[in-house]
């Protein structure tokens, strides 16, 4: 089994930054790809942002320049730096696993973290 612990969301106002932060833990043999996807309110849930075994990224276009994903491979922990965080980005949050564990291939998700922007 693989589990995902996300933290870091919050209320903030429009403008500010929030960052946030996924760990992967368990069975983890071979992390194909993590990244960020949020729901908001009577929406479909959407990708934010992918990172890949090789550090290749991949953003959506409605954060690109404001967002950054990054990973720390030792720890298994993928980051998400938010900047000029707009109210349209109020979302929850969640991680996503794809790779190689000891159950075979799997593609896992946290819990979510909710992030609310708003004055």
């Amino acid at each position: 089994q693989v589990q995902l612990v996300e933290s870091g969301g919050g209320l903030v106002q429009p403008g500010a930054s929030l960052r946030l932060s996924c760990a992967a833990s368990g069975s983890i043999f071979s992390m194909t790809a993590m990244g960020w996807y949020r729901q908001a309110p009577g929406k479909e849930r959407e990708l934010v942002a992918t990172i890949n075994g090789f550090d290749s990224t991949n953003y959506a276009d409605s954060v690109k320049g404001r967002f950054t994903i990054s990973r720390d491979s030792a720890k298994n922990t993928v980051f998400l730096q938010m900047n000029s965080l707009k109210p349209e980005d109020t979302a929850v949050y969640y991680c996503n696993y794809k790779g190689l564990t000891g159950h075979g291939w799997r593609d896992v998700w946290g819990q979510g973290t909710l992030v609310t922007v708003s004055s």
